[in-house]
């Protein structure tokens, strides 16, 4: 045993010798490998965690190995696609793992549109799992034959690959702005072909030392380069057309508001920029007053406000852009869980940014049945090769609903037009559905875009069914019935993926008032109970138009929907949803604010039955001599909590 620790220690002692005393990567001080234990300073692990690394014996000659980076005390790996990260225990840096399907679908999406960029510049991007390219449709297969006919007759050279994991000459440069940890840039280092350099960065000088680990550790600093500065400033240095970035993913905590004037910038012409959103309390109509100073619209809480948080967003990015005389094109936009996300194209041109103002519109939302109008800021008409931009007209509704008689709230302005390419998204669809070992999330992002495929494209905005029966005070029809008395009065119809019970239709707020009056008549309320301020008074004492047939039509479900796609999953882990803020002077989340944060969870669904844990204050009413109960308010006498429910 003796022999046995002198050998260990003499073996330590001569690595330590050849170690480097500092390894110095791009400004930011790294860990130093393999210390010795009565090193003053942080030490590494000796010897890699179990799984961390594979053994050199274990592993084929041809096999590279990434240089092994040691665990600091309290760290542990997190593995997510191909990376595996190295994470602080303490909440010293960021980290959400409900967010992978985020991640999974920004890779996904990054590599078509790094397919369609490098097929521009000859370049042909190899996925791992994909045995040949994804074809969409017949066109494209033509198109793509054509080309290369053409490239063999010109006695051109052979078109030049580009794999994971390789530095292309020609490729994209990305950038993250808001990096943390550096888990998505690790894994566009290692899962998206065709790029050049990625560049992560944060201004946390932990998360900035934390990410240059990350990339030695997974064996990609070829690619990856840290960086610790402020966003907005490295963006707004970037800004020249030389300098400027293919992709730039922005993904805050919190607000994207202060990075979206530098990004609109920085993002190269064409370039894609990718953003999230997750203050959707002010964007979903908590603080209208709030979203306006930050993205110069005016949120309604309303049942369709998780669309309107993507147009809204939408709209401050093509506003910003106009500045610059540049415009937006969505590629994907979608409402997730507890945040959105958006990806959009960047283009440069005076005479196209003229049509923002037509693609902007106000929303008029009833506050009594929930009836919806549009009305576009701008006009654009087209007269052969002239188009003519005059100021729209309006209002496109009277002072009181003509449905129920309220009145009405004003909100926006908010992106009026698509927010998908469709043609695009079939791409990426078709590439996660060809290779669903690719993500770990494949089976909801298949789910998910499926339905984006199917919604309608010109209709902004929706209804729910729920709603739309909560109103009248009715019971709720059947989804499939309800669309199928849509598509029998000859207007389109869909689902949308914000929300399972989403309706979106062309068809005015008549007629589907006129669907809820002849689905009331079968399924009579007491009206006399009805007030008659009500709405559901106003709206039943009205007879319908159109008569209604609620025979259910094949075309009514969608193919998701047949399919049993995974569209909208359960809660992935108890307590999910939007974390905690990185603590950058370190120590994480205390204890105490641990413990509220449970004791808070279903609250309202876990309900108070023992009178002992009830609150015993004096009553308001009491103390003011006008309570209803007189004298049997008992305030104050054992076992009588009168005052806890006022």
């Amino acid at each position: 045993h003796f022999l046995c620790v002198c050998c260990q220690f003499m073996l330590c002692s001569k690595l330590w010798r050849k170690s480097p005393k500092s390894n110095q990567y791009l400004g930011l001080r790294t860990m130093e490998p393999l210390r010795a234990p009565q090193d003053p300073q942080p030490p590494t692990s000796g010897a890699p965690m179990e799984g961390l690394n594979p053994s050199p014996a274990a592993s084929t000659p041809d096999q590279e190995m990434p240089p092994t980076t040691g665990l600091l005390p309290g760290e542990t790996v997190v593995r997510e696609g191909k990376a595996a990260i190295l994470f602080p225990s303490a909440n010293e840096v960021f980290y959400n793992p409900v967010q992978e399907f985020n991640r999974d679908l920004t890779c996904a999406v990054v590599t078509e549109f790094a397919r369609e960029q490098m097929a521009r510049r000859g370049v042909k991007v190899v996925v791992p799992g994909e045995k040949e390219r994804v074809v969409v449709n017949l066109a494209d297969e033509k198109k793509e034959e054509t080309e290369m006919q053409t490239g063999e007759e010109g006695g051109e050279e052979p078109v030049v690959t580009a794999s994971v994991g390789e530095c292309c000459k020609n490729g994209l440069r990305v950038l993250e702005g808001l990096a943390a940890s550096g888990l998505r840039s690790v894994r566009f280092a290692l899962e998206v072909p065709g790029l050049r350099s990625v560049t992560a960065n944060d201004f946390s000088a932990k998360a900035a030392a934390l990410i240059a680990r990350n990339a030695q550790h997974n064996g990609v600093t070829h690619l990856l380069q840290a960086s610790q500065r402020d966003a907005s400033m490295l963006m707004y240095e970037m800004r020249g057309k030389k300098d400027r970035y293919d992709v730039i993913d922005l993904d805050p905590y919190g607000s994207p508001a202060p990075f979206l004037d530098a990004a609109v910038q920085a993002v190269g012409e064409g370039g894609l920029l990718c953003v999230t959103c997750t203050d959707m309390a002010v964007m979903a109509g908590n603080s209208g007053e709030t979203c306006y100073s930050k993205y110069g619209s005016v949120s309604i809480k309303a049942k369709y406000c998780h669309e309107m948080a993507l147009r809204i967003i939408l709209h401050s990015l093509d506003q910003r852009a106009g500045v610059y005389q540049r415009y937006i094109h969505p590629l994907l936009c979608v409402s997730v869980d507890f945040y959105i996300r958006v990806y959009v194209r960047v283009h440069t041109g005076q005479a196209m940014v003229k049509n923002s103002a037509s693609k902007q519109a106000l929303v008029y939302n009833c506050v009594g049945c929930g009836s919806f109008h549009l009305q576009r800021l701008g006009k654009r008409t087209t007269q052969g090769n002239h188009i003519k931009y005059s100021a729209a007209t309006g209002p496109p509704v009277g002072a009181e609903c003509e449905h129920c008689g309220h009145r009405h709230q004003l909100g926006g302005p908010i992106w009026g037009e698509a927010l998908h390419d469709v043609s695009f998204v079939q791409k990426v669809l078709s590439a996660v559905s060809g290779n669903p070992s690719r993500f770990g999330t494949a089976r909801r992002i298949e789910g998910m875009l499926s339905m984006v495929t199917e919604e309608l494209e010109d209709v902004p905005l929706y209804y729910t069914v729920d709603n739309l029966s909560s109103t009248v005070h009715c019971s709720t029809p059947p989804l499939l019935q309800f669309r199928s008395a849509l598509l029998h009065a000859g207007h389109r119809v869909s689902l949308s993926h914000a929300c399972k019970n989403a309706l979106k239709t062309d068809a005015p707020p008549r007629v589907l008032w006129d669907v809820m009056r002849c689905w009331e008549k079968s399924n009579p309320v007491k009206r006399d109970r009805l007030s008659e301020s009500s709405p559901a008074h106003h709206i039943l004492n009205t007879e319908p138009i159109l008569q209604a047939c609620f025979d259910v039509r094949e075309d009514a479900n969608p193919q998701s929907r047949r399919r049993h796609l995974t569209r909208f999953q359960e809660n992935p882990e108890p307590f999910w949803g939007p974390k905690a803020r990185a603590n950058a002077g370190g120590g994480g989340i205390s204890s105490d604010l641990e413990d509220r944060r449970k004791q808070g969870q279903n609250k309202r669904k876990n309900q108070i039955t023992d009178a002992t844990q009830l609150k015993s204050f004096p009553c308001k009413r009491f103390r003011k001599g006008y309570s209803t109960w007189g004298s049997m308010c008992s305030v104050g006498k054992e076992g009588q909590f009168h005052s806890a429910r006022v």
